[in-house]
């Protein structure tokens, strides 16, 4: 080891020359995952910081369809010292304006004397809360601004809310625990409840939430608080959630974008990879006479491997620091915008756990794509000294070393899969990423065999710059295999992300729209059915109307044990669910399993599920299901299996009880319309005008928001495949900057023997744009693979292939081979055949 440190501090005396691209590719694919990660870690920081301020208490307390009962209070009032009490439901604003009245879908949220208990409310004016919600001539109320600018609505104008009206007092600009609600489909308007007393929108069966925030003291134990609440009143459909999880939504919604955005940077690594294998294996191409040279003076193989993987392990070494610099810098760089997009705050801050990631994915990715062309030291030969009759071996390296490869390989793709959080996902873009570099290598090796026989080709006789291109591919020492692998598998990562983006994009704003209904209403009071039905059944624009009765509940039990321990953490378990009742049998063909019950059935409870979920959670028909409604649990069998549709946004409910199962409870009605769309205006003016306490959700918008939020998504993506690229890119210049001294030698000849510098031009320029437009083809192919397996597997959805992109993505790939290749063109066509030959002589 001695002899090889000393060998190797002599040979990096000669500086960084040959290990720019090196430096470079593993620099920015540890800056990627570094900058990924400490942005997640800062989120996720900011929400355990801010935790009660998010969620507006301490703890929470939450029922569906009712307030909290006398002994819930009770228990509320002896935990905690203090209790807000909130109402959240969906309404319709109505501004009257010379009889043509105005409205707008909005998120209520009726507050009491104490909101909130945590943080404070940003008002535009500034005033105070109370101020602004007091009760003079008109309950007061704030709302978002751009529900303000929706309605036109000027400060001290009045609004009405089912039958009562409020006076606009200010604009809302801070909702302190906004983020812990989750996806609203409308902007945010704050009352007291006290106000909403008069407006008819709290009866029985109507659809709203209240929500009990908890101020516990110091000395409280939040998981011993837990455990009573829900051992006291879990069954009664209460709901728990405490300041440790204050925004949970947000929080999956964070690590799941942040363990796939880790995962693309690790795509971005391993293109990093293929540069740094590039370098690594120009780098010692230009040392075999060195390594010659010393085998003539008897050092061993060992000694020469030792020394040369010592280079690279300092040079890994800069090159991680410079990585775990820049990923650490990034995140402060881009705070503001960061901030500016999420509705939580942010602790930004050096992490380290994210940057000893980074570094880890780095030094395996370093290893593994170094170890091949080190282990090619051994096959130099000392006859490599004379002239070039012996050139570097191109043969497999010792089984030991492909042994430690293939370790390597499993150790990287099992930390991936264990760090990610998604096991699933991170296997599956492993095995993409493995599946496209054997592709993309297969590829490069077919290439050049058939352009070493369409340069041979009759057909191309008289096109010399094409034959030359072509035998230049084909010949040895082409960068074929470099280029192809590293532009190709940047073009195919971002070819799976425009492929998935296009298909998201699809299914929302293409495949819904012409099957989902215009308007979706809920709240309909038993005795305003049959007029709502009156008024919409006989338009003739409205081709169809869905109506059924709807209450909501939690399941609590599965055949007498607690549901969680049942069905684990399944999302019909989690919160509570739309239950129905029907007196008549679906269609046949939806019943997959056992059978309805008589339209007159007076038994007991029965129960129909939906076959999908029921099979992942594991139920079986006579199996029984407990659901906790309005505080009351009806236990029932389940006697059929039903396939129940949510993909075309109509009506479709998990639980159908019998009807006799929930005789007399306090319910609502839902109704989905299908109209023309010069029809929807006049349908709500009148539905809403006959009942203000009717809430109408026009489909189409809230398609809108699911769009608009698919977009941030394939925005955050495309960012992580852009890294991916250009890494791709400084490998291609690297591939590029490699080759240029043979295509010197290459042009010396041609000019020899006549070409002129205008062929020689066209024909690197030729060269280059076959083999972008090579791996381009290739990128695409994995790409639709790619895109494919995501959508069939992670979204379940339908895939179709985007050929826009496609086309794109193949002359992207051409344009910037073919961009690189002639930046290093200048000098081969600048050289003087002379002196170059003389030099090879």
């Amino acid at each position: 080891m001695t002899i090889a440190i000393r060998i190797a501090r002599r040979e990096l005396r000669g500086g960084l020359k040959g290990f720019r691209i090196f430096l470079a590719c593993l620099a920015l694919g540890v800056a990627a995952i570094a900058a990924v990660g400490s942005v997640r870690e800062a989120i996720q920081s900011g929400l355990t910081r801010e935790g009660a301020v998010i969620l507006g208490g301490d703890a929470e307390m939450s029922f569906t369809y009712r307030f909290a009962d006398e002994s819930e209070r009770a228990f509320m009032d002896q935990t905690a010292t203090r209790v807000s009490e909130t109402v959240d439901f969906r309404s319709m604003v109505v501004v009257d304006r010379d009889g043509a009245p105005d409205r707008a879908l909005t998120q209520v949220r009726g507050v009491d004397g104490t909101y909130p208990l945590y943080g404070s409310v940003g008002l535009s004016p500034a005033i105070p809360l109370a101020d602004a919600l007091a009760t003079t001539d008109l309950p007061g109320a704030v709302m978002d601004q751009i529900l303000i600018d929706r309605l036109a609505l000027q400060i001290g104008d009045s609004f009405r809310l089912g039958t009562q009206d409020f006076q606009l007092r200010a604009a809302l600009t801070i909702e302190p625990d906004g983020a812990s609600g989750g996806f609203g489909l409308g902007p945010r308007t704050i009352v007291t409840l006290a106000g909403l007393s008069g407006s008819g929108l709290l009866t029985p069966g109507t659809l709203y939430e209240s929500q009990y925030r908890l101020a516990l003291p110091p000395e409280a134990d939040l998981e011993a608080t837990a455990t009573q609440a829900r051992t006291l009143f879990e069954d009664t459909g209460m709901r728990w959630r405490d300041s440790r999880n204050g925004a949970p939504g947000v929080q999956d919604f964070v690590d799941r974008i942040g363990a796939f955005l880790v995962l693309v940077g690790l795509a971005g690594l391993a293109v990093g990879g293929v540069g740094v294998s590039s370098a690594v294996r120009a780098y010692l191409d230009g040392k075999i006479e060195t390594i010659a040279t010393l085998k003539t003076l008897g050092a061993e193989s060992r000694t020469i491997f030792a020394a040369y993987l010592i280079q690279i392990g300092l040079l890994t070494g800069l090159g991680l620091s410079l990585g775990l610099i820049l990923g650490a810098l990034l995140p402060f760089v881009f705070a503001p915008l960061i901030a500016a997009q999420l509705p939580v705050p942010i602790a930004f801050a050096l992490y380290p756990g994210p940057l000893a990631e980074a570094a880890v994915y780095g030094t395996l990715t370093a290893l593994i794509f170094t170890l091949w062309p080190l282990a090619r030291t051994e096959q130099v030969r000392a006859a490599a000294l004379f002239r070039d009759a012996a050139g570097p071996s191109r043969g497999w390296p010792r089984p030991v070393y492909l042994i430690v490869i293939a370790v390597l390989s499993v150790a990287l793709i099992g930390l991936a899969t264990w760090l990610s959080g998604i096991p699933r996902l991170a296997l599956g873009t492993a095995g993409g990423i493995v599946g496209a570099l054997l592709l993309l290598t297969l590829s490069a090796r077919g290439i050049r065999a058939l352009s070493r026989r369409l340069a041979r080709a009759r057909v191309l006789r008289g096109h010399t710059a094409l034959r030359t291109a072509l035998g230049s591919v084909g010949g040895p020492g082409s960068e074929a295999t470099s280029v192809v692998l590293s532009l190709g598998l940047g073009l195919a990562v971002l070819a799976s992300v425009g492929q998935i983006d296009s298909n998201l994009r699809s299914a929302i704003q293409r495949d819904l729209p012409t099957v989902a209904p215009s308007y979706f209403f809920v709240d309909i009071q038993p005795d305003q059915l049959q007029p709502f039905l009156d008024r919409v059944t006989n338009d003739p624009a409205v081709s169809r109307v869905e109506t059924a009765p709807m209450l909501r509940g939690v399941i609590t039990q599965i055949n007498g044990q607690r549901a969680r321990d049942v069905a684990g953490d399944h999302w019909v378990i989690r919160g509570d669910r739309g239950v129905t009742y029907t007196t008549t049998a679906p269609p046949a063909d939806q019943i997959v399993a056992g059978t309805w019950w008589p339209d007159d059935y007076a038994g007991p409870p029965l129960v129909a599920f939906a076959a999908e979920e029921a099979g992942e959670i594991g139920l079986s028909l006579g199996d029984t299901i407990t659901v906790n409604i309005l505080g009351r649990d009806i236990t029932a069998e389940i006697s059929a299996f039903r396939e129940v549709s949510f993909e075309n946004a109509g009506i479709g409910f998990v639980v159908t009880m019998s009807q006799n199962a929930l005789a007399g409870a306090p319910h609502t009605h839902i109704a989905t319309v299908y109209a023309e769309e010069a029809a929807e205006a006049a349908i709500l003016r009148d539905v809403a005008g006959a009942a203000p306490n009717i809430t109408a959700i026009r489909v189409r918008d809230a398609l809108d928001r699911v769009a608009d939020a698919l977009r941030s998504l394939a925005a955050a993506t495309s960012y992580g495949a852009a890294a991916t690229l250009v890494t791709g890119f400084i490998v291609l210049i690297g591939a590029a900057a490699a080759g240029e001294r043979g295509r010197v030698f290459e042009a010396a000849v041609m000019k020899t023997i006549g070409a002129s510098r205008a062929g020689i031009l066209t024909s690197f320029a030729l060269r280059s744009a076959i083999l972008g437009a090579a791996a381009g083809i290739v990128a695409i192919i994995a790409g639709a693979l790619g895109g494919w397996a995501v959508m069939t597997f992670v979204m379940d959805a339908p895939y179709a292939f985007e050929p826009v992109s496609a086309v794109a993505i193949i002359v992207g790939g051409a344009m910037a081979t073919l961009l690189s290749g002639l930046a290093f063109a200048w000098r081969p066509l600048s050289a003087r055949p002379a002196r170059v030959l003389r030099a090879r002589d």
